[in-house]
């Protein structure tokens, strides 16, 4: 007997993990295993979102299979229902009923009522009432049926084999028959294949914040929501019901294809065009850039940009961003154009970026190409503090509707995903915390059985074993949606036509659904508005000075001669443990120095084996030689060996006889390198190219090879530059006025490498005097005056800044300082005044700490008023010991002006054979010393082949440590979380500033540390 074929069928409701912890599988996975099973298409039906549109559409193109967009809603009445977008009209629709649900709940969630739906059109509606209720009792379905019509309308069947398939069937009858509805089959699938199961179960406990043997009926019944074989929907399904599933994606014939963006008008006076408004923008900037006039070829490649720019249809693009700074500029709020953007001599005159393309060498084509057909991409740095104010202008001058901050989807990694399984797995929250202490990023993205052993789990055990199986499963799925670190979109026709928007987690923020990498697929133009801490520092400080960055005096040899002691803690960009040991390597003695000194300590130049051979040749160790004399003229500014992007590009260009758009197609070829494995056809255009101007294989072949190294990670000379110059200004600041930097780094936290104890130690290095905060003298923010700093009350930890202004006015106004009248009269917090306290901002006035704390606690508690207690007799407690300050430092203010942690254990130390780090520091080379450290820094850079390099300090000084690949895991435990470290080890020293220990043994006295609250800069 011939068996019948298996019937035609389209899934016209399935969610992926995009839904967030709802789903199992990715797009990719469902569209593939729906072609596989010979579905005729799949709609993709995230809830409430359009998620994962983007990359189902791509991938759908690459296979060649009908996708079909949608979503999932549950309405606030009670129905839920599937809407399904039919024409481009349906997807505006969809895209902004979408966001006006989600504009009404807070991130994560939404709320959209029946009424929403009514006056929708180009959609089409799969509902999915509770059958078992009589169908006259629903008038949702009837208000929608008297809206829509019986034309888009569907009653939607999930069988799933829970044995109330007669039953539902019969149901569904009675409601085709009472509303005059088509029905049909739709699985409701939320998993790819049915051995995901275990897996969704997780998901949904870890939605509900519960563990999974408390979730209960919330769980999926069985493992059916998955994509089926058709034979099994025939078995289940009638064959009408399979069929109308087919008709109704024959309906849906819409595709992300056409949708179409419009980038905003810019601001431009009525009777100019945009290009000729920028025109003129540009010139009025040449003017001011170049007051005597602008080199010619600086001109020249003015109008050149110009003429792309025209070609292009950007004008209204740099115009924007022109209006974003000069509005900035406007307001005092320092900022900087940076990347790319650096390349190009119009967004110099515009006053985008900083780079004069005078003194630099520029590649325009690495900004903007006729051929790469993509958007150019600004990014802006602004103060950190500040750009808010920025980002708020940009929302009120296009409208939220008009703008929106671009997202960025977050994914499980090992210590998210195991944190998240095993509180699913019913691990208690302390558990929860051991088990992520033992993982660190190099492991990998799979946790290994010895990990939870070295944590004190037996990796044998059933529930330990589960934790692994299901933390693994987790780690690469999308988590969350969260907002990129600073991408606008903006545009001329509402954006949540295009995309929907959503509320972000921080207050008058709204984000779009999609992934920054997802906005190509549009062609839509994003602007880069970024925070930068050392804006904010520059600000501060140039502030104090009355002074621009402009009036800054350039090439200063202080300020070269302190970088090439490797005396750049605060620094930007030459302040980590790495860039200090190279400034004294390499000596910057000019302004292209530090563009180089910026660019070289990168994962490019160090992989592509270009590090060593550039400071021999500056060194004058090795010749300097060019095999030819078009590279020679890209290499000669760096002795011959390629240090930035832009350089490979030229060489291809001037030695290859690339174009300027071929060539930003090898960058770009470059940048898929680790996805690829090669340059593509731009690797055989390159090889011939040299081949056929005289260049030796090996050469080229050289040449390749370092070009791998840039696919990791390469800056580009524009932004190194951009770079540099915040480089410049801040050292020369630190070299001529240390407490002014001081307390502008202080005042700017949290930022860069170095916690406030190193900053504070740092400018008593550098003959600052550091002056503890005082109720009688200190400011909420730390302030300098001459050589000294007045910490501020900000450093004080949990303190209340409404308690500080009040506490500040009142002192302006000369009351009186004591505990009980700032608590009686000024209103200031009791514990607001129990923290100044124990930080000591009461001990100039009351004696000592004890004594501030003896008053304050003998204020009544729990009155209406505050009463003193009967006696005003001061305490006859003793002061607290020097030791007990030093903690109570740490616990308070995050340092301590008193002595080191250190000293108070140097007679222990030193009778166990370990002697100060600079005593240490001064033996000769190779000999072998042993030292202990609190520890400040822990790195692992991808570049060091697994190499951890340790920084501690004592009360002397600091010192390096590495800890070579085959040790860290004999040492994993102290190398991860040892505060308080001993170690052994051989002393290497390069030159009179580069000192190093190579450990050979480590001890973790971190229990000696008692509460201290040591903090380290960990692997950043």
């Amino acid at each position: 007997m011939d068996t019948l074929p298996d019937p035609a069928y389209a899934e016209l409701y399935c969610l992926s993990n995009l839904s967030f912890q709802q789903a199992t599988a990715n797009v990719e996975d469902l569209l593939d295993r729906a072609k596989a099973l010979g579905y005729a298409a799949l709609a993709i039906t995230e809830e409430c979102s359009l998620y994962s549109a983007p990359r189902a559409h791509v991938h759908a193109q690459t296979i060649a299979f009908p996708l079909l967009i949608g979503c999932t809603l549950q309405l606030e009445e009670g129905l839920r229902l599937v809407l399904l977008v039919e024409d481009r009209a349906g997807y505006a629709a969809l895209a902004q009923l979408i966001s006006l649900a989600r504009s009404r709940a807070e991130k994560g969630g939404y709320r959209i009522f029946l009424a929403d739906l009514l006056p929708l059109s180009g959609l089409l509606a799969i509902l999915l009432p509770e059958y078992r209720n009589a169908p006259a009792a629903d008038h949702l379905v009837t208000e929608l049926r008297a809206a829509w019509g019986g034309a888009r309308l569907w009653l939607g069947l999930s069988l799933r084999y829970r044995g109330d398939q007669q039953r539902q069937l019969t149901a569904l009858r009675h409601w085709q028959q009472h509303f005059q509805l088509p029905a049909v089959a739709c699985t409701g699938v939320r998993m790819a294949r049915r051995s995901e199961r275990f897996l969704l179960d997780v998901l949904t406990a870890i939605r509900l914040r519960k563990p999974v043997s408390a979730v209960g009926w919330d769980l999926p019944s069985n493992g059916e929501q998955h994509l089926r074989t058709r034979q099994q929907l025939a078995q289940l399904y009638p064959a009408e019901l399979l069929a109308e599933s087919v008709h109704i994606a024959q309906r849906c014939r819409f595709s992300l294809q056409e949708l179409r963006y419009h980038y905003p008008q810019g601001s431009c006076p009525a009777s100019q065009s945009p290009q000729e408004y920028l025109q003129q923008e540009a010139e009025k900037g040449l003017l001011r850039r170049y007051p005597h006039g602008a080199p010619e070829a600086v001109r020249q490649q003015l109008q050149e940009e110009l003429r792309i720019v025209a070609e292009l249809g950007y004008a209204n693009y740099f115009l924007t961003v022109y209006e974003i700074v000069s509005f900035a500029r406007e307001r005092d709020i320092l900022c900087q154009g940076r990347g790319s953007a650096a390349n190009s001599v119009l967004c110099y005159v515009l006053g985008i970026t900083e780079v004069d393309p005078a003194r630099a060498h520029l590649l325009f084509s690495r900004f903007l190409s006729r051929e790469r057909g993509e958007p150019p991409d600004i990014d802006i740095d602004f103060e950190h503090e500040r750009r808010e104010e920025v980002i708020q202008y940009v929302f009120r001058r296009y409208g939220r509707r008009h703008a929106a901050l671009t997202a960025s989807i977050i994914h499980y990694r090992p210590r998210s995903a195991m944190r998240d399984a095993a509180r699913a797995l019913a691990f208690s929250a302390s558990e929860q915390d051991q088990l992520c202490q033992q993982l660190a990023w190099w492991d990998g993205r799979r946790v290994l059985p010895e990990r939870l052993q070295e944590a004190g789990f037996d990796p044998q055990h059933s529930a330990v074993q589960r934790l692994i199986i299901v933390v693994n499963a987790l780690v690469g799925m999308p988590r969350h949606l969260s907002q990129h670190v600073g991408g606008m979109v903006l545009s001329e026709t509402p954006l949540d036509a295009l995309v929907p928007i959503e509320p972000a987690r921080m207050s008058e923020r709204t984000v779009l659904q999609w992934d920054k990498n997802d906005l190509d697929l549009l062609g839509i133009l994003k602007v880069d508005l970024l925070a930068l801490g050392m804006l904010t520092v520059l600000r501060r400080a140039l502030a104090d000075l009355h002074m621009r960055l402009a009036d800054l005096p350039a090439e200063d040899p202080q300020v070269y001669a302190m970088l090439q002691r490797g005396e750049s803690l605060g620094v930007f960009q030459v302040e980590s443990r790495a860039q200090m040991g190279m400034l004294p390597r390499l000596k910057p003695h000019c302004f292209y120095d530090l563009v180089i000194e910026v660019a070289i300590i990168r994962p490019g130049p160090i992989q592509g084996g270009m590090v060593h051979p550039y400071l021999r040749r500056r060194a004058g160790q090795e010749a300097v030689s060019y095999p030819g004399p078009e590279v020679q003229k890209v290499l000669e500014r760096t002795l011959g060996v390629p240090i930035f992007q832009e350089q490979v590009m030229q060489i291809a260009m001037e030695a290859a006889g690339f174009d300027g758009d071929a060539a930003d197609g090898l960058r770009r070829a470059m940048a898929a390198w680790r996805r690829k494995g090669n340059l593509g056809p731009y690797q055989q255009r390159l090889l011939e190219g040299l081949a056929a101007r005289g260049y030796a294989e090996d050469f080229a072949q050289q040449l390749c090879e370092q070009i791998r190294g840039f696919a990791e990670y390469g800056f580009p000379e524009s932004h190194a530059a951009s770079f540099a110059l915040l480089v410049y200004a801040s050292a020369w600041i630190k070299c001529h006025h240390p407490a002014v930097f001081t307390a502008a780094l202080l005042n700017s936290q949290p930022m860069g490498f170095y916690a406030p104890a190193q900053i504070v130690e740092e400018a008593k290095r550098q003959g600052v005097q550091v002056l503890p905060v005082d109720i009688r003298r200190s400011h909420w923010e730390t302030r300098a005056r001459g050589r000294r700093v007045r910490l501020g009350l900000h450093q004080v930890k949990g303190l209340l800044r409404s308690d500080i202004e009040r506490c500040l006015a009142w002192r302006e106004a000369d009351g009186n300082l004591d505990p009980e009248t700032l608590l009686q009269d000024a209103g200031v917090g009791r514990q607001s005044l129990e923290k100044l306290a124990r930080a000591g901002a009461f001990d100039a006035l009351l004696g000592h700490r004890r004594e501030a704390l003896w008053q304050i606690l003998a204020l009544c508690k729990n009155t209406a008023l505050a009463l003193p207690v009967a006696s005003k007799q001061p305490s006859t407690l003793p002061p607290p010991s020097a030791q007990s300050l030093c903690r109570d430092d740490y616990q308070q203010l995050g340092l301590s002006l008193g002595p080191h942690p250190l000293s108070f254990l140097r007679p222990q130390l030193e009778r166990e054979g370990y002697r100060s780090i600079v005593q240490s520091l001064r033996r000769p080379s190779g000999t072998k010393v042993r030292v202990a450290g609190l520890v400040t820094h822990r790195q692992r850079p991808s570049t060091a082949h697994g190499t951890v390099f340790l920084t501690i300090v004592d009360e002397s000084g600091s010192a390096n440590l590495i800890v070579w690949p085959q040790r860290v895991e004999e040492w994993r435990r102290p190398v991860l979380h040892g505060k308080l470290l001993g170690v052994l080890g051989r002393l290497e020293k390069n030159g009179p500033y580069v000192h190093n220990i190579i450990v050979e043994e480590i001890q973790d006295y971190s229990t000696r540390l008692s509460d201290l609250r040591a903090v380290s800069q960990d692997f950043q």
